[in-house]
């Protein structure tokens, strides 16, 4: 049975730059199974780069990423090519995760209000569109640890909230869940509240500014 005091994944120590310029100055983050973690801070702090050194694209330059389980990733910019529809891209991506089909993929779209685009182009859909086939993707293999950078961008209201049911759904069945974000409008919704500054992770501090209130 899984609990919340499994360990789904632990970097420690993480130090990455790029060139002189020092980004990840010894970071250090846990997520338990089913934990939903926002890991906040200015523009320019580093948090897309911490997600890459979570997510193995950017190994870093020192310390330890350890993931216990499958790995779902879904980058702030989408990576698809503008010529293959949404579902094209299902089936592909279902080739390489090895899966019996798509079902999961339609579903995920479906509760993102993205199914009427399925044999529609990527490079035809408005960028919120481009984010639910984003999303739908880093969650087809049902991975047990999730990382999302800027995963709502271009959402209208219902798909925000809807969006958030997900995550809701995923956290439930033990899912880990870490999310990289600007701004915490809901800081209620989650388990830990992390702020990267100068490199490094610290509690996030209350801000007044952030109460907001929760659909």
């Amino acid at each position: 049975m899984t609990t919340r005091t499994e360990t789904a994944l632990q970097a420690r120590d993480v130090h990455k730059a790029y060139g002189r310029h020092r980004v990840l100055r010894g970071a250090d983050l846990t997520v338990r199974r089913g934990e939903l973690v926002a890991v906040v801070g200015e523009n320019g702090s580093g948090k897309s780069t911490l997600l890459k050194a979570l997510a193995g694209i950017q190994p870093p330059d020192r310390g330890e990423v350890r993931v216990h389980g499958r790995l779902g990733y879904c980058p702030q910019e989408p990576v698809l090519s503008p010529s293959l529809t949404a579902e094209q891209h299902l089936r592909y991506f279902a080739a390489a995760y090895r899966l019996p089909g798509t079902e999961r993929g339609l579903e995920l779209l479906r509760e993102l209000g993205g199914e009427r685009y399925l044999r529609t182009s990527v490079g035809e859909m408005s960028g919120g569109t481009r984010q639910k086939v984003n999303l739908a993707l880093a969650l087809l293999h049902d991975p047990d640890v999730l990382l999302l950078d800027e995963p709502y961008q271009g959402f209208d209201w219902e798909t925000y909230l809807h969006f958030w049911d997900l995550v809701q759904t995923l956290r439930d069945r033990g899912r880990a869940i870490v999310v990289i974000t600007h701004l915490v409008f809901e800081q209620e919704r989650f388990d830990q509240l992390a702020e990267l500054v100068d490199g490094r992770i610290r509690p996030r501090a209350h801000h007044p500014e952030d109460d907001h209130v929760r659909a």
